[in-house]
């Protein structure tokens, strides 16, 4: 195995996320306005051929694991089809989807039979009201039918991305950490970062990892945290004491792990970023388009990644917010 992606800290890149629409079916307030949203135009999204190209050139690097992201990806027409294309190159061992599962319910199984097995939903409540002062929108019984639906399609990896918004989502924390533990999923805890279109977040709305953590233990059973966790992954796994399921934690604000981080990003109209909270970009998109050559392609993502810099300053009064939000990132 090539591992040509090293930045200047040492760290190995393998992970790739990719943003295949900026476009979603929904409009959490963390994330993007309600209206007037500045998508990208059609033209400008890569194609399904662009993108198989760039990860075989990020494969021959050392990326083995991709992500797909959005917006939300199962707007992308013929999802599927991208996934079974991109399962096929040598190199790649793993692919996850990150979905809201509004659609999927009408997807799960093309994306089954695709090679899909792993599955990151975004659901920060059960409560039909919240969920719809959350997103602006009153789809909460068609994501809990895309779930029931993902699981009768066979997949069995499942987690649900809960954001911690705090002054928010307390009521909601041990209902979904009881709902996944019921059913053999994961929930993951995503302290709220600075990523959303209107200059909302604020540090005294971050609800910590920490409170969680404790609030879990007392109400449910003690958590442990996974003596053998990945170091790389951005979630904290921590185990129940009574043997019944785990929970993980994404404190990127109160205890950042951009030391360990192996990821980089793809975004939906043709930008490498080594960092979700990067201010420059590597635009690749003209690279793909115009002839160059696959050294070429290798030479900017290897540019990019050697650019990384030791890890975001949310903690600090230098701290600069990107100038893209969440949604046109990819997630």
């Amino acid at each position: 195995m090539s591992f040509g992606l090293i930045d200047g800290f040492g760290r190995i890149h393998d992970s790739l996320r990719i943003s295949v629409t900026d476009r979603c079916n929904i409009r959490c307030f963390y994330c993007m306005p309600e209206e007037a949203v500045d998508y990208a135009r059609r033209e400008e999204i890569l194609t399904f051929e662009e993108i198989e190209r760039f990860v075989r050139v990020a494969a021959t690097l050392g990326v083995n694991k991709l992500r797909l992201t959005g917006g939300e990806p199962l707007l992308r027409r013929d999802l599927p089809k991208l996934i079974e294309r991109l399962a096929s190159i040598p190199g790649i061992h793993d692919i996850a989807l990150t979905t809201n599962a509004v659609l999927l319910s009408q997807h799960a199984q093309a994306l089954h039979d695709a090679g899909l097995r792993r599955l990151n939903i975004h659901l920060d409540t059960l409560d039909r009201e919240r969920f719809r002062q959350i997103t602006r929108r009153d789809d909460l019984p068609r994501v809990l039918d895309g779930i029931n639906a993902a699981v009768n399609a066979g997949f069995s990896r499942i987690k649900l991305n809960i954001v911690a918004v705090k002054g928010l989502i307390e009521p909601d924390i041990t209902p979904m950490a009881l709902y996944c533990r019921e059913r053999g999923f994961e929930p993951r805890f995503i302290e709220f970062m600075p990523l959303d279109a209107q200059s909302i977040w604020d540090r005294g709305k971050v609800l910590l990892a920490d409170d969680i953590i404790n609030l879990l233990s007392r109400e449910i059973s003690p958590l442990i945290a996974v003596p053998d966790a990945d170091p790389r992954a951005p979630a904290t796994e921590f185990a129940y004491a009574d043997g019944a399921g785990t929970v993980g934690f994404v404190a990127s604000v109160s205890k950042p792990f951009c030391l360990n981080c192996n990821r980089i990003r793809l975004t939906a109209d043709g930008k490498i970023r080594y960092c979700l909270f990067a201010i420059e970009e590597t635009e690749v998109k003209s690279l793909l388009r115009n002839g160059a050559g696959d050294e070429e392609i290798a030479e900017a993502l290897k540019r990019n990644v050697s650019e990384k810099w030791i890890g975001h300053q949310i903690n600090s009064t230098k701290f600069v917010p990107p100038p893209r939000p969440m949604y046109s990132i990819g997630g």
